[in-house]
């Protein structure tokens, strides 16, 4: 299947590759149809591209590779929800926001983004933990 994305133009995808949100990004709660998308030049980094808006798209990071202690805990009713039952199956990622000066790139450990690799279901959840909104993406050596 052919879509349009944002940031690397049209591109052919599975359509099996396409990702779920029963729980919806919060303030795009009408975009439902994801592709998680990768640019091996930049491996850190995943691209959250909207199947039904193609100016839409999120990059986002594994929150482990930036937050070494980060270890948030799933709450139930996302495991119900995913349909989870081991929760070292799923994918953790943090959605980030990179502004022209890189160095100051934050990340939400608040708000991380769950998916389900054997069904392509996901949600954007709230953690009870105390967790940053804001997060420098980048450690005190100013790398991530």
């Amino acid at each position: 299947m052919k879509i349009e994305t944002r940031d690397f133009g049209e591109m052919e995808i599975d359509p099996e590759e396409v990702v779920e949100f029963l729980s919806p990004i919060y303030g795009f709660e009408n975009l439902r149809r994801f592709v998680l998308l990768y640019d091996d030049n930049i491996p850190p980094f995943t691209w959250l591209q909207s199947i039904e808006e193609p100016r839409v798209c999120f990059i986002m990071v594994d929150p482990a590779i930036a937050a070494k202690d980060y270890a948030p805990q799933l709450p139930e009713d996302t495991k119900k929800l995913l349909q989870i039952e081991k929760t070292e199956d799923t994918v953790w990622r943090a959605l980030t926001v990179i502004p022209h000066n890189f160095s100051d790139s934050t990340m939400n450990l608040k708000s991380p983004v769950v998916v389900n690799p054997a069904n392509k279901c996901a949600a954007q959840i709230i953690l009870e933990a105390d967790y940053p909104f804001k997060a420098p993406l980048m450690g005190e050596d100013k790398s991530c």
